[in-house]
């Protein structure tokens, strides 16, 4: 039976997690606010007098009504979170490999001299130029999409004979996603007679038919303070002076003192010690941001955001929703006892990081800010692209919803490129596990995120994958640079243009 404790944690996750950019989170937001002022109201008792009105509501399930295990409530599959755990330890197992033969320790204290020369040059980090020819990426997204190829559900590979269309895709998990009508319904802002900043914005069409209003309206928006009037707003997209501002309120970040002071914690922490993945991210950032024409000026605040980032405990929380776990730790000596086990590092994706936090950096320029921006896009929605898990939201759902559209719809060009060895899910994988960070122009990709936290949902990365693939293999004798495509027309068309 799961410990009563332990399960309402998990609960009040599960609860927070649900309401998460919804009116009602919104009203509760509002009223927390106002109750706060009441004299009846005490801060340093608030979280138990939360438990015990739970326990006593019967909103809390009672011992007779035991709840469902938490890793069920991670990820109901049994194969799915098996899998996930055989690929955590794949992980670890570089790791651990990569500290013996370079000799050097997962974590250290640094030296009071280097302390001091990382802090006079914290603004300056991308003018170090440190030796990092030893270290090797920990993984690459194919030998990812290698493990989701492998994904098999025992039950039904045993109970059913594989049918046609199983052999055809890369992903042979019999998840349930959702077709074109289904998706219309979902997105249904998206509509061809509905406006959209990226389509009714262009140079063609007299700001006053739309973009002169929606601007109005947006303003109107952030002057209420309304983070659910915020998320429906921004389904149609976000002008541009309007976007920091916008985001924040759907995140709920609004960068108070002490949200100042614990990003201050975090960098003190990346001072004091040095962590085996510091390497890692300082070589995953020479490697991509270094090198691309749109991120390259960011490359001080990227080494600030995600060396703070892999120190972050507060991000622990997110794994209670996640089927992912994360890495443990032991101190020195003391192998194997529970009381000295530690997560290390705390959170730290190995596949292309920066790529989710660049875009950011056109948006805000405050390193705080910009990093509980970041931190709070991972814990709502990255960090589904970077695990295995059957959540509609999650890589291998998306995988399978992108390949049933190409081959649904498009079915003689998917034939075409499965007979010349060209899988489309080898091609596009790599733009879903990245939300086409990298791939797409700027503009364009933050019109694309404004629709993911507009829709609170990472579906439509896979129907921009379908149009995009589409889009690549009919223009690529024409179109040299493919960052020119526009995202808002791609998706209109292959959402209402499509025959269903």
């Amino acid at each position: 039976m799961l410990d009563p404790e332990r399960g309402l944690s998990l609960t009040i996750a599960r609860v927070v997690q649900r309401l998460q950019g919804s009116s009602l989170h919104s009203q509760l937001e509002r009223q927390a606010r106002v109750s706060l002022h009441k004299p009846e109201i005490k801060l340093e008792s608030l979280k138990e007098d939360i438990k015990d009105f739970l326990k006593t509501s019967g909103l809390f399930p009672s011992p007779c009504h035991p709840a469902a295990p938490p890793e069920h409530i991670k990820e109901p599959l049994a194969y799915m979170r098996k899998a996930q755990g055989s690929w955590e330890k794949r992980i670890l197992k570089s790791l651990n490999s990569m500290c013996t033969e370079l000799n050097i320790p997962l974590a250290q204290k640094r030296p009071v001299n280097e302390q001091k020369e990382l802090l006079n040059k914290w603004n300056e980090m991308g003018t170090d130029e440190p030796d990092l020819s030893l270290f090797r990426p920990v993984y690459a997204p194919k030998d990812f999409l290698e493990v989701l190829m492998n994904l098999r559900n025992p039950n039904y590979e045993n109970g059913e004979q594989p049918s046609f269309r199983n052999h055809l895709g890369l992903i042979q998990v019999p998840l349930k996603v959702k077709d074109i009508p289904e998706l219309k319904e979902d997105f249904s802002e998206l509509g061809l007679n509905i406006g959209q900043l990226g389509i009714d914005d262009s140079a063609q069409v007299p700001p006053e038919f739309f973009e002169n209003e929606h601007v109005r309206i947006g303003q109107k928006v952030l002057a209420e303070q309304d983070s659910a009037a915020a998320q429906q707003y921004v389904r149609q997209g976000c002008p541009t002076a309007l976007r920091a501002d916008l985001w924040a309120l759907i995140l709920n970040i609004s960068n108070q003192p002490e949200d100042i002071l614990y990003y201050e914690q975090l960098k003190s922490n990346v001072i004091q010690h040095d962590l085996l993945v510091d390497s890692l991210i300082y070589k995953d950032v020479k490697l991509t941001a270094s090198n691309d024409d749109y991120y390259f000026v960011f490359e001080d605040y990227l080494y600030q955001v995600l060396l703070c980032f892999s120190r972050d405990t507060s991000v622990l929380e997110h794994f209670t929703y996640s089927s992912a776990t994360p890495p443990k730790s032991y101190i020195q000596g003391k192998l194997g006892m529970e009381e000295y086990a530690v997560f290390y590092p705390p959170n730290v994706n190995y596949n292309s990081f920066i790529l989710s936090v660049a875009p950011l950096c056109f948006l805000y320029h405050e390193p705080s800010k910009l990093y509980q921006i970041f931190r709070e896009m991972y814990v709502r929605f990255f960090f589904r692209l970077h695990s295995i898990s059957s959540h509609p939201s999650g890589i291998v759902s998306l995988c399978l919803l992108f390949e049933t559209l190409l081959q649904t719809h498009l079915p003689q060009l998917f034939y075409h490129l499965r007979e010349i060895g060209a899988q489309p899910l080898r091609i596009s994988f790599k733009w879903m596990v990245r939300a086409f960070s990298g791939y797409l122009a700027t503009d364009q990709l933050l019109l694309l995120w404004d629709r993911i936290l507009g829709y609170n949902s990472l579906e439509i990365l896979a129907g921009k994958s379908y149009f995009y693939k589409m889009c690549e293999v009919c223009v690529n004798a024409v179109l040299a640079d493919l960052s020119t495509l526009k995202v808002m027309p791609l998706l209109q068309i292959f959402l209402f243009a499509t025959v269903t």
